[in-house]
């Protein structure tokens, strides 16, 4: 893309690299060379980006604490025949990163949103873990308190590869969770600081993480692919009738217990339902 053909009065979402500067591609150098405005989530980030293709287009930043409130503006000069730039600190914006308040305001505001495609931390990790992904399900970083991730697992269950994103201080539990909820044999695809120069890819039982990680690093910013699971009983897809049908007679318990060998849903699950009707 031509810097001159660069549409004044659009948001260009705008992919970089996830590690390895040399994957931006071509076509995302010229819009950030041609944009008016940069919104980034982390200013310091992106200027690394910027100086290596000597760019000096003025940034603003946009991240998870400002994003309401810096959209306003950005919407403003973007009414103004302004061209933005969006990008995320790595990777593709709005996934797991700020930007889709920004690009809905665009949206109801009547402003042309356009994609400039490039890297994704999960596109990379699934690519490489040899699980077969006619669909997957993204799943983004857990919660990061133990109750609320162990809950957020049990919809993860499926006939499909699921991406997680994780903290390195927080690997070894969501591995464990994994663990637990899911069994031993099941295998994951771990990849860590991918594209950098200490990138790791290893694919294992859920099993043999722990004893992984005590061998190797754990600095920076990890992509879990968890195996695909079995196809879910038909009858799960009712859990919550079924449920709601056997508390008419019986203990909540009961209820729960009964309901979870019918259906196969975790009984703790469904008698945490049982709690909130």
């Amino acid at each position: 893309m031509a810097a001159e053909r660069l549409t004044p009065g659009v948001l260009y979402v705008v992919a970089t690299p996830i590690g390895n500067l040399a994957d931006a591609s071509p076509r995302s150098i010229e819009a950030l060379k041609s944009a008016d405005l940069i919104a980034c989530e982390d200013t310091r980030t992106t200027r690394t980006l910027l100086a290596r293709y000597g760019i000096s287009a003025r940034t603003v930043a946009l991240h998870s604490h400002n994003e309401r409130r810096a959209a306003a503006s950005l919407i403003a000069a973007l009414r103004e025949g302004k061209t933005i730039a969006l990008v995320s600190d790595a990777g593709t914006p709005a996934l797991s990163d700020p930007g889709a308040w920004l690009v809905a305001e665009a949206h109801r505001a009547g402003i042309p949103v356009s994609p400039l495609p490039g890297p994704s931390a999960a596109a990379a990790a699934l690519s490489v873990s040899g699980f077969p992904a006619a669909q997957f399900l993204f799943a983004g970083f857990l919660p990061a308190s133990a109750g609320a991730r162990r809950k957020a697992l049990e919809a993860l269950e499926g006939p499909w590869p699921v991406v997680i994103y994780e903290a390195p201080h927080r690997i070894a539990e969501t591995l464990e969770d994994l663990r637990q909820r899911f069994g031993a044999a099941r295998e994951i695809l771990i990849g860590r600081e991918l594209t950098k120069k200490f990138e790791q890819v290893a694919r294992m039982p859920l099993g043999d993480t722990a004893a992984w990680l005590t061998s190797e690093r754990t600095q920076g910013e990890f992509v879990l692919v968890l195996a695909p699971g079995s196809e879910r009983p038909a009858a799960a897809l009712d859990a919550e009738r079924v449920l709601q049908l056997l508390q008419e007679k019986l203990p909540p318990s009961e209820a729960a217990k009964l309901a979870a060998k019918i259906t196969g849903e975790p009984k703790n699950a469904l008698y945490r339902k049982t709690l909130k009707s």
